[in-house]
């Protein structure tokens, strides 16, 4: 029975036999002795260099030949998470000089773990890029929504490239002009169309000389008798039905 018991201990690095000198206290070892680091140790001298408990057959960790409880090397040497300031045992994500747990590794603003779709970074905290984009980046003076990629910079904004439009029709511009009216984007008709600047005859802008009556107004050479087609100057016509028509043409028609 003792036999045994001596076989299962020295297969845990606990020998019976005197085999030399302690380590630690450096007496000769008579009775149990502990083999470890490739020195023999009593068994109340192998102990952990930090909290000194014993070690005995438990598992220990060596670090410039000395060994260490598990807890207490984790505790001193293993990389700490800097959210949660515990060791990291396993895997660990490096970031802003830092080191982290992965499940700690999270968005600032929704909480989320950052997987492989990366991270930003903003006076020191860590936000998804969708958050990111959705808390910092500029918003489309349009939709509203974050520019993350081109954008356009006009009327003191910033709009994605389809969403620069008319306000009125939503035709991008593209490569075209646009017009500015009360801070808003028009294209040339509808910009005319809001500063009531349109021919009543043709509905296209008018740039130049107009003539206005009815409470229209009309590019000179459109504003005709509705029944001749004979140019009409202001002061010189008749009204009938919301329409123009010369006097001979409306004594004509209507007298």
């Amino acid at each position: 029975m003792m036999e045994d018991l001596n076989k299962n201990m020295s297969m845990q690095g606990i020998q019976t036999a005197p085999h030399g000198n302690c380590a630690a206290c450096s007496k000769l070892i008579v009775g149990q002795v502990i083999t470890a680091l490739r020195q023999l140790w009593h068994p109340e001298h192998f102990v952990c260099a930090h909290c000194k408990q014993e070690l005995g057959t438990k598992n220990f960790f060596e670090r410039d030949s000395l060994p260490y409880c598990e807890e207490d090397y984790h505790y001193l040497f293993s990389p700490k998470c800097a959210h949660c300031n515990e060791p990291i045992l396993n895997k660990c994500v490096t970031a802003l000089d830092q080191t982290w747990h992965p499940e700690h590794f999270t968005c600032y603003s929704c909480g989320k773990p950052l997987g492989d779709e990366g991270f930003h970074e903003r006076d020191g905290l860590i936000f998804c890029p969708s958050d990111y984009f959705n808390h910092f980046a500029p918003k489309c003076g349009a939709c509203g929504q974050a520019i993350v990629e081109n954008f356009i910079t006009a009327l003191d904004q910033q709009w994605h490239p389809n969403c620069f439009a008319c306000f009125e029709c939503r035709r991008p511009f593209g490569a075209s002009s646009f017009f500015e009216h009360e801070g808003l984007p028009y294209c040339e008709a509808h910009f005319h169309a809001k500063r009531g600047s349109l021919c009543a005859h043709c509905n296209q802008p008018i740039t130049g000389r107009c003539i206005t009556a009815m409470f229209r107004k009309f590019h000179p050479d459109h504003f005709v008798c509705t029944y001749c087609q004979k140019i009409l100057n202001k002061g010189t016509f008749k009204e009938e039905n919301d329409k123009p028509y010369c006097h001979q043409c409306y004594e004509k028609l209507f007298i």
